[in-house]
């Protein structure tokens, strides 16, 4: 409202002082003169006044001196009035910017956020979130029940007390629009269950659609919803009964960090990160299937990102095959395996990594270190060699 008040203002003011402007260029002052005490005109602004002058006289039939002469009798009084004009000019137009009001929408973010600023700021209960999850329970079409929905997301971010005096019913609602048709209205239930979850209270109540949640960005292709499913997962604390699903969406979560989309390949990079600190989900994770060009996401070229949590998901990796519980174990790999493309003999990660030492950004040089250490630590433990092939040194001394 400040923004638009000080627009007016200007607004106002610049006509203001155009008019003055032009007053000024046509009118011709005149002064003393230091010398003789003699007063002589004054030419206006951009020196406009005597031109003006000539022609005015010209056009009366008068002669320049004569017409000059009635113009200096009348200086005194459209000195006066353009002084008085300009000062009543100028209070109009700051009475008319501190009267103007933006005009009333309440579907906006800035209104919306104005509302629960003044309902938080005197106690009191503007009804809207209420009103909205109770119109989500009538018979809507699907553009309408997304519209809905986004309005939740927005209530329950903004409207604090509304939204932690919701019930575990309401998340039952908003839950159970995952199974709707359209994808639209799968995405904004996946964001709205998002803005709950960081309700402490509702937190395994939004937990319990995980399942919902897993199967929906395994079995659906589409880049928004995989990073609204994503976003909501690696803000929950995931229990281990979900480890089972976890293991069977697992090369679903490893394309979509092979796609081309960066958002999404971010949030599953994040939460494979996550999961590869969970014992039981270690070698799954090694063992999955990838591109022959997976190495790529270690390019220079790649977001830093990106780059920066590739790069901390392959410290975890590596990290975890180096503990004790792991190498009890003589494991086993398939040939295109993520453990053989990061850590098999053919695997050329050590250049991507030398070359990311001297990147541009700071957090991604210090992270391509903390890898490089963790696998010259692996070498040190004497990690077993793959079952496809063995392990070998990533770095001669010389580097």
């Amino acid at each position: 409202m400040l923004e638009m008040q000080g627009e007016l203002l200007s607004k106002a003011f610049g006509q203001t002082v155009s008019f003055v402007a032009q007053v000024l260029i046509l009118v011709p002052w005149s002064r003393p003169c230091q010398s003789s005490g003699s007063r002589r005109p004054l030419p206006g602004a951009l020196g406009l006044a005597p031109t003006w002058a000539q022609g005015h006289a010209k056009d009366m039939g008068m002669s320049i001196p004569h017409c000059l002469g009635q113009l200096d009798i009348r200086k005194g009084i459209v000195g006066l009035a353009t002084g008085a004009g300009f000062i009543y000019l100028l209070y109009k137009a700051i009475k008319a910017g501190i009267k103007c009001q933006p005009p009333l929408c309440t579907t906006s973010p800035i209104c919306i956020a104005r509302l629960a600023i003044e309902r938080e700021r005197h106690g009191r209960d503007s009804g809207e979130l209420r009103r909205l999850l109770n119109s989500l329970e009538c018979k809507q079409d699907e553009y309408a029940r997304s519209m809905i929905l986004h309005s939740i997301t927005r209530c329950v971010y903004l409207l604090e007390a509304e939204a932690s005096a919701c019930t575990t019913d309401d998340i039952h609602l908003v839950g159970s629009m995952l199974d709707d048709k359209d994808n639209s209205v799968k995405i904004q239930a996946l964001n709205t269950l998002k803005a709950f979850s960081g309700i402490r209270k509702f937190r395994l109540k939004v937990q319990e659609h995980s399942f919902k949640v897993l199967e929906l960005i395994s079995t659906i292709w589409d880049s928004e919803l995989h990073i609204a499913g994503l976003r909501l997962l690696n803000n929950l604390p995931l229990p281990d009964y979900v480890h089972p699903q976890l293991r069977r969406v697992m090369p679903a979560l490893m394309e979509i960090l092979q796609s081309d989309y960066i958002l999404a390949q971010v949030q599953a990079i994040r939460l494979l990160s996550y999961l590869a600190q969970k014992n039981d989900l270690l070698y799954d994770i090694l063992n999955c299937q990838v591109h022959a060009n997976f190495l790529s996401l270690f390019q220079s070229t790649q977001p830093g990102s990106l780059l920066f949590e590739v790069l901390v998901f392959a410290e975890r990796l590596s990290e975890g095959r180096n503990s004790p519980h792991y190498r009890a174990v003589k494991w086993h790999y398939n040939e295109q395996s993520l453990h053989e493309a990061l850590f098999g003999d053919e695997s050329r990660l050590a250049d991507r990594l030398l070359a990311l030492v001297i990147h541009p950004e700071e957090e991604v040089q210090i992270q391509a270190c903390k890898v490089i250490v963790s696998l010259q630590c692996s070498q040190d433990v004497g990690v077993r060699p793959s079952a496809c092939q063995p392990s070998h040194s990533y770095f001669n001394s010389g580097e």
